[in-house]
């Protein structure tokens, strides 16, 4: 179940909290609770993506990128992510959440988030996000002069480039080995 009251909570929280430059840094502190845990008794990772959004969603509050995309209709969705977990996040455990915008290209946002425990790194996601309209994507350039801000991206860090380059690579749609085509409805 998605967390609507976290979210709710994270909103109220952040509603009068100072405003961000696009690529400001959005730090808020969260709890591990019992129904985010897998049967390891841990933070069960998908439940680790469900609870980036109640950073990213604060930190699109703060940027001013929600009152845009509600004024112009729009829309914003992942569109790829690439994650990594490297220490546990156990019950009743608090975490620090790190989540900033690091920049754009012609047509996603990229976005950098972490959990932190004890100043160590628990995991992080890079996230690629799309602003969405009836027409398609809106550009990003198009997004930030909506925000009042200057169109052009800061440099990509070499790994974001590195990770962009290497999904445009992958296939789509993927190759369907001819044993799970056996299993798929006619």
């Amino acid at each position: 179940m998605y967390p609507l009251i976290r979210f709710v909570k994270e909103m109220l929280k952040f509603r009068n909290a100072p405003r961000l430059a696009p690529t400001g840094s959005h730090v808020s502190t969260h709890v591990c609770w019992p129904w985010d845990l897998d049967p390891w008794v841990e933070l069960n990772n998908g439940r680790t993506l469900t609870l980036f959004d109640l950073g990213r969603i604060p930190l699109a509050q703060r940027t001013g990128l929600i009152p845009v995309l509600r004024a112009n209709g729009w829309g914003i969705t992942v569109a790829g992510s690439s994650t990594r977990y490297r220490r546990r996040i156990r019950a009743f455990q608090r975490f620090t959440m790190v989540s900033r915008m690091v920049g754009w290209d012609d047509r996603f946002i990229y976005m950098d988030q972490s959990m932190w425990r004890g100043g160590e790194c628990c995991n992080q996601v890079l996230i690629r996000s799309a602003v969405t309209s009836a027409q398609g994507i809106v550009p990003p350039a198009k997004v930030m002069e909506a925000m009042g801000h200057p169109a052009f991206s800061p440099t990509l860090p070499d790994w974001v480039a590195a990770w962009m380059q290497a999904d445009a690579a992958r296939p789509w749609p993927p190759h369907l080995p001819d044993d799970a085509k056996l299993h798929l409805p006619v």
